[in-house]
């Protein structure tokens, strides 16, 4: 059976994701970024899985017993999805002027997401250019009423 790349593309992309802000500790503060592969993978112990692209500096802290909070962004939430989404240098704090709480979870809340999920990582493992993270949720709360933001792709290749 002969397959279109770019049919085959098309229809990939449209597995709906949400999209999320990832935060965590670090030696020197903390670091967060945008992620839209996230999916709850049990009920009984309650867990996700996350998927980050392997080169991502980020994705080095997300090792078994890290712990991280999953920010759950609103519809609309446009300044956090673009401030999250292009990365940080290691000198720069990626919650300037962000209002967000540091004590409720393993790492930053921020303060103006629909929910979050204090998350401790379970195991990890290579799947092609993404890692795969199983994380237990520990804690988590919603911050207020609003509807998630549901990310559609036009090609499944690409972010």
């Amino acid at each position: 059976m002969h397959h279109d790349s770019k049919e085959m593309s098309a229809a990939l992309g449209r597995i709906p994701s949400g999209l999320f802000v990832l935060t965590i500790r670090k030696e020197n503060g903390a670091t967060g970024m945008l992620a839209s592969w996230v999916q709850q993978c049990s009920f009984a112990p309650p867990r996700i899985t996350i998927a980050v692209q392997q080169q991502r500096d980020i994705g080095a802290l997300l090792t078994p017993q890290s712990r991280f909070t999953l920010n759950i962004i609103r519809e609309g939430q446009n300044e956090i999805v673009s401030h999250f989404s292009r990365g940080f240098t290691d000198n720069e704090d990626p919650f300037k002027n962000l209002d967000v709480d540091s004590e409720s979870a393993a790492a930053p809340v921020l303060k103006s997401s629909l929910a979050f999920l204090d998350c401790s990582v379970v195991e990890r493992f290579n799947a092609g250019d993404h890692a795969v993270i199983i994380a237990d949720v520990q804690n988590g709360r919603m911050l207020q009423e609003s509807k998630p933001w549901v990310h559609i792709r036009k090609n499944g290749l690409r972010y």
